[in-house]
């Protein structure tokens, strides 16, 4: 059995797989080490784990890691994937984006793919059928947008999501909430509609904390996987196993 480890920005999220299939899902906002001895009591089989983090890491979280199972990877850009990576600056290429990439094609194997993760930021990222990371764009996340009209300017307000909203705003706060959430909509539409020009049938999925936010309201057909980083991380774990 697998443990995976994924240190984002605003949350952690941390799965166990029994042959590729998710048995548990924890999201939190920090993982610490009590969290690890209870997951090692409640799955006994647990003997592989894998982690990757946006942000330093805690030392001692680290040793116990490395001390309680028997093949440990931090996941970092020297890590063996099983995809091919044209990107060209491979040393700053976010290593969520990399394994949602191999998550992808774990699910939709051979097929071009557009993965959009509207999370603290919107990537887009595209796949080949040849399982070639080709890169992406990367753009302001939603309460990022919200943000920046308040601190950029000196009297717009910051406000929050909300749902429903409209079209055309009749306040200042209804027009902050109509520019953001629909200028988002529009965005992830134009760019879905951009690459299906070239790949028709492209498969696009759509992840991340803001995703269920949007999901019902884009026009285009999508899939919806929230753990497909995990996946893919999970893909990367057995990996480098299976070449050790």
């Amino acid at each position: 059995m697998n443990l995976v480890i994924d240190i984002g920005n605003s949350q952690t999220k941390v799965a166990v797989f029994d042959a590729g299939e998710i048995v548990q899902i924890i999201c939190m906002e920090s993982p610490g080490i009590a969290r690890l001895d209870d997951l090692k009591r409640n799955y006994p089989a647990l003997n592989q784990a894998i982690l990757s983090s946006v942000a330093e890491v805690d030392t001692q979280f680290l040793k116990k890691l490395k001390k309680d199972y028997p093949f440990f990877i931090e996941f970092n850009h020297q890590t063996a994937v099983p995809i091919g990576n044209l990107y060209e600056s491979k040393e700053t290429l976010g290593l969520d984006r990399l394994a949602a990439a191999v998550g992808g094609i774990v699910l939709f194997p051979g097929k071009e793919l557009l993965v959009i993760d509207a999370g603290t930021a919107i990537t887009f990222d595209l796949v080949d059928k040849n399982h070639h990371f080709l890169g992406g764009n990367i753009s302001p996340g939603l309460k990022m947008r919200f943000r920046a009209l308040h601190e950029f300017t000196s009297k717009l307000p910051e406000i929050e999501s909300s749902a429903p909203w409209p079209i055309i705003g009749k306040t200042t706060e209804e027009a902050i909430r109509a520019g953001v959430q629909n200028g988002m909509i529009f965005e992830i539409d134009g760019m879905i509609d951009h690459v299906r020009k070239d790949w028709p049938e492209c498969q696009v999925i759509l992840t991340g904390g803001d995703l269920f936010f949007f999901d019902k309201k884009l026009k285009n057909t999508i899939f919806v996987k929230f753990e497909i980083t995990l996946i893919g991380l999970n893909r990367i774990l057995e990996y480098n196993a299976e070449k050790n």
